[in-house]
């Protein structure tokens, strides 16, 4: 009996636990799927054949991220990773990102998401290392550096140029950045999504040069303060297939960007927020 209870438990383990494996893995996070590894010798040799498993690195609110990215990535595993989400996380500086690129450059080869909210320590320095090595780069957030006052114009300008197949862009509360920041913004020929709430140093010229991006379909200026007409006509003209746009809080604009939006983007918008825009009655 103990033998066949052996061999019944050996045909579970060969047949059904990758099975079940196979499901579990398509519903679960990164983070729960690697606490699964740790159940059985199986269930680990099962799902670390599994390449979906390692597409993704979530840090996100981890301490000691930087080492552990540094550690993941000099792994062979991670040789395709297309997201990374260091969220919030601790102890993550520009010398980290200055080691992957010239340690671990070919593992970002295939990078499609870069997600460095909250990053407090990474300046120009860190943003020009890991953008070089993520050319094929279409999602990248930074918002809430809010005492990053090392990253400037030129390191923003560093993404534009490194990253020019972006499709969202998120900047939120990122004050900082000046019109220079966005003079090079139109090499961003696929950018749909841009979040630039909080921007107060932006005014009408910047607006001009990232209307010149056309495909914008979600556009954040939320509490761009200098914006006026000028600027959201000028978008208004030239992203045609806007469908979302926020203007809440900025007492520069009138009626006359609904004309202009009402009549480029009436077929398309979806959402507009007007919230404390005094000057449209």
């Amino acid at each position: 009996m103990e033998g066949e209870g052996e061999e019944q438990t050996s045909i579970w383990n060969k047949e059904t636990v990758p099975k079940v494996m196979k499901i579990v893995s398509t519903r679960l996070g990164q983070r729960d799927l690697i606490s699964v590894l740790l159940l059985s010798p199986w269930i680990h040799r099962t799902l670390i054949s599994y390449p979906s498993l390692w597409l993704s690195i979530d840090l996100r609110e981890m301490n000691n991220a930087g080492d552990r990215l540094i550690a993941a990535l000099s792994l062979p595993r991670y040789q395709h990773v297309k997201q990374i989400s260091l969220e919030f996380a601790q102890d993550i500086d520009d010398d980290h990102l200055e080691v992957i690129k010239s340690k671990c450059l070919g593992s970002l080869q295939d990078l499609e998401s870069l997600n460095l909210n909250g990053c407090q320590k990474i300046s120009d320095k860190g943003i020009e290392a890991i953008t070089s090595c993520c050319l094929k780069l279409k999602v990248f957030s930074i918002y809430w550096n809010v005492r990053c006052v090392k990253m400037t114009d030129s390191g923003l300008q560093q993404v534009f140029v490194k990253c020019s197949f972006l499709q969202s862009l998120n900047l939120y509360a990122l004050s900082s950045f000046t019109d220079e920041a966005y003079k090079k913004i139109s090499v961003l020929s696929h950018l749909k999504f841009l979040d630039l709430c909080g921007a107060q140093n932006l005014s009408d010229d910047g607006l001009s040069c990232i209307a010149k991006c056309k495909k914008l379909v979600s556009l954040n200026l939320t509490w761009c303060v200098r914006v006026t007409d000028v600027g959201v006509i000028a978008i208004a003209e030239s992203c045609t297939s806007l469908e979302f746009l926020s203007l809440f809080g900025i007492v520069g604009v009138t009626d006359k960007c609904l004309e202009a939006l009402s009549k480029s983007c009436a077929n398309t918008m979806t959402s507009l927020d007007v919230n404390g825009c005094i000057g449209i009655k």
